[in-house]
């Protein structure tokens, strides 16, 4: 490391280590909402404690994360909110699709989703909650690897075979339950069916127990915008409901696309 990068904390990558290392602090925090004391949080980031309550102490400051006293926990404070409801709001479709997303909720009785693609994986921007006792939870926030879920399969059916190769190449095929697919031959064979039904599904291969239905929405370009989804527990989205599922989930989608003034393609995904 050469005397300038000493002196700004810049690594030979181009990388600030201090910034960097805050940022995966502020990661590791939102993993949790019980929160992490402080010899813990130093354990999972690899650093020492009083590196760890450096950091803590100067993004505290800032209103980005918040110490409570009365247990000795750390957790997200509402400054990283604010910052990241800024990203939401400019995704300023969301609040467009709230009210497809709760009546497709009350027409399936279960958790809807809404979500978009990011560096091999699918961010959840918004969920409506199914009222059943039951149900399946994701925060907003939460991401899932585009293979190993409905949302993100449904987006890649749109993708060329040849991004579909690189996407693979850069991110991998991660393996999260046994039905997780790590094959990319196989990928590719459950892509072809998506875009033939124009929906897709996930079977307990990102969460055990757990089934979803997935379509896109597209933008004015014909692009995968987002996708969205209908998720529960295996008990009450059977193999017969799945196959009901699917196109009411596809019709939604559909909707949400005019309404957006976005453009379906005649065909659905590329080849």
């Amino acid at each position: 490391m050469s005397k300038t990068d000493r002196e700004d904390g810049t690594e030979k990558d181009g990388f600030v280590q201090s910034v960097t290392r805050a940022l995966n602090l502020l990661e590791l925090l939102a993993e949790d909402e019980e929160g992490y004391r402080l010899s813990d949080l130093a354990e999972r980031a690899g650093l020492s404690p009083s590196t760890v309550h450096r950091l803590l102490t100067t993004m505290e400051q800032r209103r980005f994360v918040q110490f409570d006293q009365s247990d000795g926990m750390w957790h997200v404070g509402r400054q990283s909110f604010s910052v990241g409801s800024a990203f939401v709001r400019r995704r300023n479709f969301v609040a467009q699709t709230l009210p497809f997303l709760r009546r497709l909720r009350d027409q399936t009785r279960e958790t809807v989703n809404l979500a978009v693609a990011d560096e091999g994986e699918i961010v959840v921007l918004v969920q409506v909650e199914s009222r059943e006792i039951v149900r399946a939870i994701t925060r907003a926030g939460g991401r899932a690897p585009m293979t190993s879920s409905g949302l993100g399969k449904s987006i890649m059916a749109t993708y060329s075979n040849d991004d579909v190769s690189a996407l693979i190449q850069k991110h991998g095929m991660r393996r999260v339950t046994p039905s997780s697919i790590i094959r990319a031959g196989e990928l590719r064979e459950e892509l072809q069916r998506i875009r033939v039904q124009g929906y897709a599904l996930d079977n307990e291969e990102y969460s055990i127990g757990l089934r979803c239905v997935a379509a896109v929405v597209y933008n004015e370009y014909g692009e995968a915008l987002a996708s969205i989804s209908v998720s529960a527990p295996i008990a009450r989205i059977t193999d017969e409901r799945l196959i009901s599922l699917g196109p009411i989930v596809a019709e939604v989608a559909a909707e949400i696309t005019d309404a957006l003034g976005g453009k379906r393609p005649s065909s659905f995904g590329n080849s």
